[in-house]
C-alpha cells in the first residue's frame, strides 16, 4: 500500500505511545542442553514484540512482552516447540509457603513422581547394564553363549532405559529440530541395531565366541563386533550424569531456599484486649500496624520497628552480618532475624512482598535467570551444534566406507561422533556458576542484579565513594570527650550535659543522650530544670541544682586547658565542639561528628589493592571531606558537591575513559548511580539509591565492596573456565572420534564426565570466601596505621 501524497494527506494522528510491556516468567520443562534453549529462545522470539532469555540450570524462561501477547500465547508456543510450560509461580511471600522452590526444572530434585520415576529408570538401567559391561570388557568371564545373555540385558535398557531420549528425539523430529536427545538416541539405536546384526546375520552369536575389550574401536576381523556395551553405557553414564546434575543444580540454589525458609510462617499478635501472651495468626494475615511479639529463639515476622523490650538480632543468614545487633524501643528490625535475646514488641511496617526479605528473594531470583554476553555466544554456537553433528557423523560413515574401511569400523566411528558431541556443558557453563554465586553473593551480603552487573563490576576501575551514610554510619555520636584539668570528671560533665539535651531535639542532643546511655547505663537521668534553648548557640538548664549549659564554644582564649586543644582537634577532623559549662565554669569539650565506619580504611585499601582508584565526593563542606579522606588516604576529593555535581562528575571520568562504579546510600546519590557504569547502594540507603543500583549491599559493612568486586572476577573466571573446557572438550574429542580412535563407550563417559566437571567447578563458588583462596588479601600492605577517625 502506498502512502497518500505530502498535498492532499489528512493531517497525521497524534504519535502513538509506545504499548506498555510486561514481564512473564515461565517454567519449561523437558529442555536437556543448550540447542533446546536456543529452540525455545527462537520460538517465543517470532512473536511480535516478544524477546525471550531461557536459563538451562532453573528451567525458566523470562518473556517481556506486550500485552497484545498472552500468557496463554506464550505457553501454547513453548508446547508447540515441543516442551512443557507453565507460568512460574514465584517464591511466595515470605511464610506463606512451606517449602518454597525458587530453583531447579520441574523434574529436579528428589521429590515428586517424575523424580521417583527418573530414580527408578536409573537403578533398573544400571542392574541390567553392569553385567553387559563386566562381561564386553573382561574377556576371561565371558562364557559360552555370554553374548546371547548381554542381548537379553540390553534389549530393556536400548528400549525402555533409553525411552526419555528416544521420545524427546522424537518430539523435536516432528517439531523439525535436533537437540542432544537426538544425539543419544541416534547413538544408543545403532549401536544396538548394528550388535543385532552382528549377532543374528553377522557370525558374532556362534558359542564360544569371545571379544576383546579395548578403549580404542575394534579392527575388521571378519566377525562383527558387538557394541552392546556402548548401547547400555550410554544411557547409562547419561541418566547417570543427568541425575548428578539435578542435585548439583539444587545445590547452587541452596542459599536462595535458605533465604526463602527463613521465613516466618505464623506470629503471635498482640491487641490490647489481649494478656501477656497473644493470638497466633498465619504470618499472611498479619498487616501494616499490627504489633506482634517476638520471643527468645524466634524469628521476626516481618520488618518493623521495636515498640516495647530489648534484645539482640541474628542478622547472619540475612545480610551476613557475623555480630548480634542490639536493638530497642525506636530502632527497625528485619523480617526473618532471630531473636537471640529478651522479648521484643515488634510493630509491622512491611508485609509481603514489600519486605526485605522478599526484595533481596527478587533480586536473587531476576539475576540468577540472565546470561552474559560470552553465554549468549555460547547458545549461539549451541543452536547449529546438533544439526552440525549430524552432518559430521553421516560424512564420517560415508568417508569410511568410500575409503574402502570395514563397515563395522566406519559405524562405530560415527556412532562415537554423535555420542560424544554433547552441548550439555556449554548450555550449563554460565547458569550454574551464577546460580552458586548470587546465592553466596545473598549469604555475604551483597545482591547482584543479573549478569550484566557482575561482568560491570569484574572491570571496574575507579569507584566514586559518597561520605554519609556510606564512608560513615550516618548517624551523630559523640566521637571525644575532654574535660578541663583539676575540674568535674569526664562523665560527670557528661551526664549534666545530657539531662539539659533530654529537653532538645537537635540531632546533637540526640547523640549526646545516647553517649550518656552507653556510658551510664545504671544512673537514670534526672529531669530537667528551667530549660531554654538558643537557636544556632545551644541550651541551658538545671540539672542537679548546677546551672548547665551547652552550646557551641565562643572565643578560646578564656577556656583552661586542654579545652582549646580539644576544640581545634574536633574542628580539623570535621566534627562539631560542644562545650559543656557548669555554674559558670567550662568543664568539658565534646567532639560530635558523624563517624567513620569502623572497616572504611581496610576496606578502601582493599580497593586500592584491586587496583581500582578511590575517589570521594560529599556534599559535605571542606574542611570536613579533607578530614575524613584523610583518616582514609583517599588523595582524590570533591567536596560540596550536589546531585548534580555528582552526577557531573561520574560524566567526566566516563569520557576520560575510566570505568566508574559509584557507593552511595541518599537520594542526593541516585543520579549519579544511574549514569555510573555501575551503581552500588547501601542497603540501609534510601529506596530512590537502591532502585537505581546495580548491586545492594545488604551487609552494614564497607569491606562488602571489595568482597562484591573479588566474588564477580571470581565467577567471571568461573565461567570463562566451564566454557573453555566445555568448548575444548569437543575440540579433542569430535577429531578423536571422527578418525575412529574413541569408541562409543568411553565417549558417553567422557560427555557425562564434562558436563560434571562444569557443575562441579560452578559449585566451589559456594564455598568461597572473602578470606580463603581467591578471596581477600590477607598480606601487609605497606605502612599500616589505624587512622584516629576509626573508632570513636
Amino acid at each position: 500500500m502506498t502512502s497518500p501524497s505530502r498535498s492532499d494527506a489528512p493531517a497525521p494522528p497524534p504519535a502513538e505511545t509506545p504499548a506498555p510491556t510486561r514481564t512473564t516468567t515461565l517454567t519449561v520443562g523437558g529442555m536437556t542442553c543448550a540447542a533446546c534453549v536456543g529452540r525455545v529462545e527462537r520460538k517465543l522470539g517470532r512473536l511480535d514484540g516478544v524477546a525471550a532469555t531461557v536459563n538451562l540450570a532453573t528451567g525458566r524462561a523470562t518473556v517481556r512482552h506486550s500485552a497484545a501477547v498472552s500468557v496463554t500465547d506464550l505457553v501454547t508456543t513453548v508446547e508447540a516447540a515441543g516442551f512443557t510450560a507453565r507460568p512460574h509461580e514465584p517464591a511466595p511471600a515470605p511464610g506463606t509457603e512451606d517449602r518454597p522452590s525458587p530453583a531447579g526444572r520441574p523434574d529436579d530434585g528428589d521429590d515428586g513422581d517424575a523424580a521417583r520415576a527418573e530414580r527408578h529408570r536409573l537403578l533398573v538401567t544400571a542392574a541390567l547394564a553392569l553385567p553387559v559391561l563386566v562381561l564386553s570388557m573382561v574377556p576371561g568371564w565371558q562364557f559360552r553363549n555370554w553374548q546371547w545373555l548381554c542381548f537379553v540385558l540390553a534389549a530393556p535398557v536400548a528400549v525402555w532405559g533409553a525411552a526419555p531420549f528416544h521420545a524427546r528425539a522424537l518430539r523435536g523430529l516432528r517439531h523439525g529440530a535436533a537437540t542432544m536427545d537426538t544425539l543419544v538416541s541416534l547413538g544408543v539405536v545403532a549401536s544396538f541395531a548394528w550388535s543385532a546384526y552382528a549377532l543374528f546375520l553377522g557370525g558374532a552369536g556362534t558359542p564360544g565366541m569371545t571379544m576383546p575389550f579395548s578403549l580404542l574401536p575394534a579392527a575388521g576381523d571378519g566377525t562383527a563386533h558387538l557394541y552392546l556395551e556402548a548401547a547400555v553405557g550410554v544411557p547409562l553414564f547419561v541418566l547417570a550424569g543427568r541425575r548428578m546434575e539435578a542435585r548439583a543444580r539444587r545445590g547452587t540454589g541452596a542459599a536462595l531456599r535458605a533465604l526463602a525458609e527463613l521465613a516466618a510462617k505464623d506470629v503471635e499478635v498482640r491487641t490490647d484486649g489481649d494478656g501477656e501472651r497473644g493470638r497466633r495468626i498465619p504470618v499472611d494475615r498479619l498487616r501494616a500496624g499490627d504489633r506482634f511479639l517476638v520471643r527468645p529463639g524466634e524469628r521476626v515476622a516481618t520488618d518493623g520497628t521495636v515498640v516495647e523490650g530489648g534484645s539482640a538480632l541474628d542478622l547472619s543468614l540475612i545480610s551476613g552480618e557475623s555480630r548480634p545487633v542490639e536493638v530497642g524501643p525506636g530502632d527497625a528490625v528485619v523480617g526473618g532475624a532471630l531473636n537471640s535475646g529478651g522479648l521484643l514488641e515488634v510493630r509491622a511496617d512491611a508485609v509481603g512482598a514489600d519486605t526485605q526479605l522478599a526484595r533481596i528473594t527478587r533480586l536473587v531470583e531476576d539475576a540468577q535467570t540472565g546470561k552474559t554476553k560470552v553465554q549468549r555466544l555460547a547458545d549461539a554456537v549451541a543452536a547449529v551444534f546438533v544439526p552440525g553433528v549430524l552432518t559430521v557423523s553421516v560424512t564420517v560413515l560415508g568417508f569410511w566406507l568410500g575409503a574402502g574401511a570395514d563397515p563395522q569400523s566406519a559405524i562405530t566411528a560415527a556412532v562415537a561422533v554423535l555420542v560424544v558431541a554433547c552441548p550439555c556443558a556449554l548450555g550449563l557453563a554460565t547458569p550454574t556458576a551464577l546460580l552458586a554465586a548470587t546465592g553466596r553473593g545473598a549469604q555475604l551480603g551483597i545482591l547482584v542484579r543479573g549478569p550484566a552487573a557482575l561482568e560491570r563490576l569484574r572491570r571496574i576501575d575507579t569507584v566514586v565513594l559518597d561520605k554519609t551514610g556510606t564512608l560513615t554510619t550516618g548517624r551523630m555520636s559523640v566521637t571525644a570527650l575532654t574535660a578541663r584539668t583539676g575540674g568535674l570528671d569526664a562523665t560527670q560533665a557528661l551526664r549534666l550535659a545530657a539531662v539539659v539535651e533530654q529537653g532538645s531535639e537537635h540531632p546533637l542532643a540526640r547523640a549526646i543522650d545516647a553517649d550518656a546511655a552507653a556510658r551510664l547505663p545504671d544512673r537514670p537521668l534526672p529531669p530537667v530544670r528551667d530549660f531554654a534553648a538558643t537557636p544556632g548557640h545551644g541550651v541551658r538548664g538545671t540539672a542537679d541544682g548546677h546551672r548547665v549549659e551547652v552550646t557551641r564554644p565562643g572565643d578560646l582564649t578564656g577556656l583552661p586547658a586542654p579545652l582549646p586543644e580539644a576544640v581545634h582537634t574536633a574542628e580539623t577532623a570535621g566534627h562539631t565542639a560542644v562545650l559543656v559549662t557548669v555554674d559558670g565554669t567550662p568543664e568539658a569539650v565534646l567532639a560530635v561528628g558523624d563517624t567513620l565506619r569502623p572497616d572504611g580504611y581496610r576496606a578502601v585499601d582493599h580497593l586500592r589493592r584491586l587496583g581500582l582508584r578511590p575517589v570521594l565526593a560529599t556534599g559535605d563542606r571542606e574542611a570536613t571531606a579533607r578530614a575524613i579522606a584523610g583518616h582514609l588516604a583517599i588523595t582524590e576529593v570533591h567536596a560540596g558537591a550536589s546531585p548534580e555535581d555528582k552526577a557531573a562528575l561520574v560524566t567526566t571520568l566516563k569520557e576520560q575513559g575510566a570505568r566508574v562504579a559509584v557507593v552511595g546510600d541518599g537520594v542526593n546519590d541516585a543520579a549519579a548511580l544511574a549514569l555510573a557504569d555501575l551503581g552500588i547502594a547501601m542497603g540501609s540507603g534510601t529506596d530512590a539509591a537502591i532502585g537505581a543500583a546495580d548491586v545492594t549491599l545488604v551487609r552494614e559493612d564497607l569491606q562488602a565492596i571489595p568482597d562484591a568486586v573479588r566474588l564477580a572476577r571470581r565467577t567471571l573466571g568461573t565461567i570463562r573456565g566451564n566454557l573453555v573446557w566445555a568448548f575444548g572438550y569437543n575440540l579433542v574429542t569430535l577429531p578423536l572420534a571422527a578418525v575412529g580412535l574413541l569408541s562409543p563407550m568411553p565417549a558417553a563417559a567422557a560427555m557425562s564426565a564434562s558436563s560434571l566437571l562444569v557443575v562441579g567447578n560452578s559449585l566451589r563458588l559456594r564455598a568461597w570466601r572473602p578470606g580463603g583462596p581467591g578471596g581477600r588479601d590477607r598480606r601487609p600492605h605497606g605502612r599500616r596505621t589505624r587512622p584516629h577517625g576509626e573508632t570513636s
